[in-house]
């Protein structure tokens, strides 16, 4: 990649009155947005601005610092502290404490990245400026979005933020997973647990099936006449034989999915009754209802102007800049990036590859070629552990599978293998968070 498009160019030569007049108007802009020309000296000579403080963006933030503590970072998050989705169905299960979802950005601070506690509400990539809501604004270099996802709450029918107080999806992080782990035990036994799956792409293709699995184990240890059930709006899931052939084993007839080929696909969300309609207008009603809904990247993607018409983001492969907008890099579950999953562990492993991309881009050296790796755990019982993993490269522009590098779990596995398995995504779990934020998970 070449030298930043603002690059200042040092010599005996001066600027022509054209280059002069095109300089004045970029600091007029920025002054327009109530940026100081000091502000633009220090863009130039390299400033990045991050946002979303998870695994993609804290990860991006600390490996620039990492490659060269001279450019100016600064990470933008709404929350004090960033609470993972990874291991949150531990949490329901009752295997977990919730504060071993926390993470805080102590140690980035201590690398040299400003921390601002803040909401990204607009991009302008034209004068490379980004707002928040409190009305500060930022000049940047180069501009990396971590946004996750966001709820699109126009999908299904019904379904929108009040509904969501009443039948949490608990896809982000945080008050939702105490909410759904609240009304978890507060459901009586001989209960139905009611899951609604959505329809690809959406975040942690295991995530619902793992989800169940845990809360499967906690009603069996405390309410084992309770049911689940998961209506699906697909026709297969990730890992699928794995899980089914664990749940069977495990938890017997209490788990029950319904694809969509039978009827598993709901259409409509009454989350004041606890009741959902399929396509075919059965109703089901539940004790607990955990909708999981239609999601697209998170909003600063789309008011960036980075998300095409899927909602998603498409990026370059071999540096995650924004195919649509140049200067600006996407990492992280906003992307499109398939074969790879929408996965914390990509999301870490694209952070680097952009980190080097960036840093390469400001330093005017060339672009490593990128490489990417993957495992998804699962936990589907105490010591029963299963996975899916994959190694990722780029060939002709365009993100694969490098064959023969991954593959999922034996079917046939001894339970030695799938307690090493569950060992492996604890392990995993506390080493990605300590690379991430620098937390130790005991």
């Amino acid at each position: 990649m070449s030298v930043a498009k603002n690059a200042v160019v040092t010599g005996s030569s001066t600027l022509s009155r054209r280059q002069m007049l095109k300089t004045m108007g970029g600091v007029a802009g920025l002054c327009a947005l109530g940026l100081s020309s000091s502000a633009l000296a220090s863009s130039v000579a390299g400033r990045v601005v991050v946002v979303g403080g998870g695994f993609g963006g804290a990860t991006t933030a600390k490996y620039i610092k990492r490659r060269n503590a001279a450019i100016d970072v600064t990470l933008i998050e709404p929350s004090p502290q960033f609470y993972t989705c990874p291991f949150s169905n531990l949490y329901l299960g009752g295997l977990r404490d919730f504060d071993a979802q926390t993470h805080g950005f102590d140690e980035l601070r201590s690398l040299g990245v400003r921390v601002i506690q803040g909401f990204a509400q607009d991009v302008d990539p034209v004068i490379k400026a980004i707002k928040l809501a409190s009305g500060e604004r930022l000049a940047y270099d180069k501009l990396v979005l971590s946004p996750g996802i966001d709820i699109r709450w126009d999908a299904l029918a019904g379904y929108d933020e009040a509904a969501a107080q009443l039948a949490p999806h608990a896809w982000k992080a945080g008050q939702q997973t105490l909410l759904l782990k609240r009304q978890l035990d507060a459901m009586p036994d001989g209960g139905l647990f009611l899951m609604v799956a959505p329809a690809n792409p959406f975040r942690c293709p295991p995530g619902p099936y793992e989800r169940a699995s845990m809360v499967a184990y906690y009603l069996k240890t405390h309410k084992p006449k309770s049911k689940i059930l998961i209506l699906d709006a697909k026709n297969n899931f990730s890992k699928q034989t794995l899980f089914t052939d664990a749940w069977s084993k495990l938890y017997g007839e209490m788990i029950e999915w319904v694809p969509a080929n039978k009827d598993g696909n709901v259409i409509r969300v009454d989350a004041q009754n606890l009741t959902v309609e399929t396509e075919f207008s059965v109703r089901h009603k539940a004790s607990v209802l955990n909708v999981i809904p239609p999601q697209s990247a998170g909003l600063i993607a789309q008011r960036a102007g980075v998300t095409n018409k899927s909602g998603w983001v498409p990026v370059q492969a071999q540096t995650f800049e924004s195919s649509q907008v140049s200067d600006i890099y996407v990492v992280g579950d906003a992307t499109i990036a398939a074969p790879m999953p929408k996965s914390g562990f990509c999301a870490n492993a694209q952070g680097k590859v952009a980190a080097a991309a960036i840093v390469s881009a400001l330093t005017g050296k060339e672009v490593a070629t990128a490489s990417w790796a993957n495992t998804c755990y699962s936990l589907v019982g105490p010591n029963y552990g299963i996975s899916v993993a994959g190694v990722y490269g780029v060939s002709e522009g365009k993100i694969v599978e490098i064959k023969g590098s991954g593959g999922v779990s034996p079917r046939e596995a001894s339970q030695e293998i799938r307690k090493r398995e569950a060992d492996y995504g604890v392990a995993w779990y506390n080493a990605i968070a300590q690379d991430t934020w620098g937390t130790k998970v005991s």
